[in-house]
């Protein structure tokens, strides 16, 4: 399988600053298989400790506050001296030991020629608590689900080629143009899963793509039980169960009334942070006013929650995959859509996109800033464009641009950029 992040990797290996990095995401996002695979590409040898199936290597890290001693045992442990210019050190499931996750910082200060890596499974709920890691002593790098450009690439080479040499100037051919809006539909189907697009790109069998989808959900439900520490599990469950019928309303703001009957914001905010540490979902604020920067204006009471994949909100939502296939009508495509496009540009840009709501009839599904500009963003599931609201909202602010996506081609229309929705991953391509 290709990733993207590999290229991100090999940055930080050549980067003349590195530190320790920390590899963060969801279960299942593929971390370990990263962590592997540059392991093997990129070095002479890589040295692989996971404290899950080995608990027994925390004492190392508890015992010892010297990273050379450190790297001795390990070197002990793998058989062979780690050499700090052609070794990998890889630590996997870190979080079960806080004396190696804080361990990093002795790597940093006192070896950095050293290349060290790790991940966990629920790292991202450790590291939303600042005291738990070193801060500024490691890098930092977000792992999600392959996004369309990259399940492209490992399902169609040939057709991935062509994505690529799409630029601002050209017509996308017919051709062209119905094959990848016939991937897309399949995006929609399997999602970015690795061990999905996996399954689908080696058996074409779809029955075993939502074999693992559904477990991949059960893990997650599974792990709030388990490791949701002082939040609530029954109510971290209570809001993932709730995106569906969150994602189905016209409005999609987050309304507690629909987590439970009478649920207050104080009850429920401590889960949707937890869902949000966790990976699996994404909050989008809404925008007081939609100007640079828009982080300053942020509402902190209003936002909406997203699915960090659309092939397990396809699950969660159960949709049958042939709805998608043979373009059936039903209202829960727009919701689909707009999930999919988020799950595409949440990290293209150094601030995460907002929303801006005024009325029915002026709302943006998305705001992205981008060279200190504001853009607004619509997304629509079909061909059909018309909408009030891009035109409203231009009368009002009169942006330098306005970006729609739709299953039309790629068409520049006044200020308007109409993009299609697989080409949602090379956004700043086209504003």
């Amino acid at each position: 399988m290709i990733r993207n992040a590999l290229k991100d990797l090999l940055k930080w290996k050549k980067s003349v600053d590195r530190k320790p990095l920390i590899l963060k995401g969801a279960r299942q996002v593929g971390k370990t298989w990263l962590m592997k695979h540059f392991g093997e590409t990129e070095y002479e040898n890589f040295f692989y400790f996971n404290f899950d199936e080995n608990p027994s290597l925390a004492s190392i890290f508890e015992e010892n506050k010297n990273s050379k001693r450190i790297i001795e045992l390990l070197s002990l442990l793998g058989n062979k001296t780690i050499n700090p210019k052609t070794d990998l050190i890889v630590f996997d499931e870190i979080q079960e030991s806080s004396a190696a996750l804080n361990s990093l910082k002795y790597f940093n200060e006192q070896s950095p020629e050293y290349h060290v890596i790790c991940a966990g499974s629920l790292l991202g709920t450790l590291l939303a608590k600042p005291h738990s890691y070193p801060v500024g002593q490691v890098n930092i790098l977000d792992i999600y689900p392959l996004t369309f450009d990259e399940f492209l690439l490992n399902l169609d080479k040939g057709l991935y080629a062509y994505y690529l040499q799409i630029t601002k100037k050209d017509k996308i051919e017919e051709f062209f143009h119905q094959k990848l809006l016939e991937a897309y539909n399949y995006y929609l189907i399997i999602g970015g899963m690795p061990e999905a697009v996996y399954s689908w790109t080696k058996h074409k069998d779809i029955s075993l793509v939502d074999k693992n989808q559904k477990e991949i959900i059960e893990i997650y439900k599974n792990d709030f039980a388990k490791h949701s520490g002082k939040v609530n599990s029954g109510r971290i469950l209570l809001v993932f169960e709730s995106l569906v019928s969150q994602l189905a309303k016209e409005n999609k703001k987050f309304i507690y009334g629909l987590v439970r009957q009478g649920a207050r914001a104080r009850e429920y905010e401590g889960a949707i942070e937890w869902l949000v540490a966790y990976g699996i979902i994404h909050k989008v604020y809404l925008s007081k006013t939609p100007s640079y920067p828009i982080k300053a204006y942020d509402d902190p009471n209003a936002f909406k929650l997203y699915l960090f994949d659309t092939g397990l909100l396809k699950q969660l939502a159960g949709i049958e995959n042939k709805s998608i296939l043979l373009k059936t009508d039903f209202s829960f495509k727009g919701a689909m859509a707009e999930n999919f496009v988020l799950q595409q540009i949440v990290d293209k840009f150094n601030v995460e996109p907002r929303y801006y709501s005024e009325t029915r009839i002026m709302e943006t599904d998305f705001l992205v800033q981008h060279m200190g500009k504001v853009y607004p963003v619509e997304v629509k599931a079909e061909s059909n464009i018309q909408s009030k609201s891009l035109s409203k909202y231009n009368e009002k602010f009169n942006p330098e641009k306005l970006i729609r996506f739709s299953k039309l081609g790629l068409k520049y229309d006044e200020k308007i950029i109409n993009v299609p929705l697989y080409l949602a991953p090379r956004i700043k391509d086209f504003i």
